[in-house]
């Protein structure tokens, strides 16, 4: 009774932890432009005034008929999904899981209304739809993608489209040469896609020999605070995108190999929609050591190497591509943001992403195992990001590829205490979204 008491404690004061770095971060915002010297682009801009908070959005608190509907979805969960997700035949777990991620993104997305909160957001002058109506030529567009990328020229792109490889750019361009244009239907994609993340990770867990860990995680995958901006961010359809693939690859590691060529074409197209992708490299790499599957790794390999050289020929070259986003990225406000504060900063950017269930999770993570073998390769992914300084700011976004497979790691906590962290990830998902107008 003792230990479990103790172990209780530590829990929260893990949990207390990474409530302090959330506030610590706001507070520094004030701290490091005290005078406003730096103007509001040194920081994010959801503060009330210049930009005093960490996260990217406008701070104006809010509700509407959805509000009811989201805290009616996160009581569910909180009650009945850790029960359902420990007795329901197991795909019938997952199609659960599926339909509660899209209702709980959804519905989150719906508090901000339909046309800000889903069908606005992909259309704003930096987003890619504004580009789509001009990209006629697909072989073209690829030939001269590089040519476009650095900023003040005539015919520079916009803001994200710039920012990342064709592939992000492209999926909005297929989906209106399919009849599915427009801000709705691609808001609609991203949060489908995005849920995905639900089956992916559970499923790679699963492959890895520990199911009960996979049910156990399905509800906190589900209730996941990131979900405030997979509705809507294309970053939510990448981290849809990028886990699937390393499902895809856990399953060929474990199983059919045949399945692991399919990881390669599903995670070499990943580099091509975000370049910062490339860090999930550790999350593969990973499982690959520790299944000790060699052949998955290199069929995994050749299955990327296809996608790199189907670009190539096309007329990008993923390097060229690279270079020239690190000087846009420099061109733009990345240097009014000073790296002293960011390089931590964004970590607590990261935690209202995950919720407060990082610190206890992480704490009780059993490294040896293959859920502890995908964290490892998420924490070792999220920290060569943030040194970089390529990613100052906006992280809440940018990094929800890596933050499903760290929520994961609430598979850990003591069963009897799920509810109640499934509580507080809830609370801090309604918070932000009902606190924040965020941009994305």
């Amino acid at each position: 009774m003792i230990e479990r008491l103790q172990g209780v404690r530590r829990d929260l004061l893990a949990g207390g932890l990474v409530v302090v770095l959330v506030v610590l971060a706001v507070a520094g915002c004030l701290w490091w432009n005290p005078g406003r010297q730096l103007g509001p682009r040194a920081f994010a801009g959801a503060g009330p005034r210049f930009g005093e908070w960490p996260i990217l959005g406008t701070f104006l608190p809010h509700a509407g008929p959805a509000t009811a509907t989201t805290v009616l979805i996160g009581l569910a969960v909180v009650l009945y999904g850790p029960r359902l997700a420990a007795h329901l035949p197991w795909r019938y777990a997952l199609a659960s899981a599926y339909a509660a991620a899209v209702a709980w993104t959804c519905s989150l997305a719906l508090i901000d209304g339909w046309q800000l909160g889903i069908a606005g957001r992909l259309t704003t002058s930096a987003e890619y739809l504004t580009e789509v109506p001009g990209i006629t030529d697909i072989g073209r567009m690829l030939r001269t993608f590089s040519s476009r990328i650095l900023d003040f020229q005539p015919d520079s792109w916009t803001t994200h489209v710039s920012g990342h490889p064709p592939a992000a750019t492209l999926v909005f361009v297929w989906l209106d040469r399919i009849g599915l244009g427009g801000g709705a239907a691609a808001g609609i994609v991203c949060i489908l896609a995005g849920a995905l993340t639900a089956i992916a990770v559970p499923v790679t867990i699963s492959a890895l020999g520990r199911r009960d860990l996979a049910r156990a995680a399905l509800p906190f995958l589900v209730l996941f605070p990131g979900a405030v901006w997979v509705g809507v961010s294309a970053d939510g359809l990448f981290a849809g995108v990028t886990a699937t693939g390393i499902a895809l690859l856990a399953l060929g590691a474990t199983g059919r190999l045949a399945w692991a060529a399919a990881a390669g074409v599903v995670l070499g197209f990943g580099i091509f929609l975000s370049y910062g992708l490339v860090l999930m490299g550790a999350i593969a790499l990973a499982v690959v050591v520790h299944t000790r599957r060699w052949a998955a790794l290199a069929l995994a390999l050749a299955g990327a190497a296809v996608v790199v050289g189907v670009f190539a020929a096309a007329g990008f070259w993923w390097l060229d591509g690279y270079h020239l986003v690190v000087e846009r990225y420099h061109q733009g406000i990345a240097d009014l943001r000073p790296y002293s504060y960011w390089v931590w900063a964004d970590l607590a950017c990261l935690a209202l992403a995950t919720g407060p269930v990082l610190g206890p999770g992480l704490r009780r993570t059993a490294w040896r195992t293959g859920l502890g073998a995908v964290i490892a390769g998420a924490v070792v992914a999220v920290a060569a990001s943030d040194l970089s300084g390529l990613s100052k700011a906006e992280v809440e976004r940018i990094w929800l590829p890596f933050a499903v497979w760290l929520v994961a790691a609430a598979a850990f906590l003591p069963q009897r205490s799920h509810r109640w962290w499934l509580a507080a990830q809830a609370a801090t998902a309604l918070a932000v979204n009902s606190l924040v107008v965020t941009n994305w």
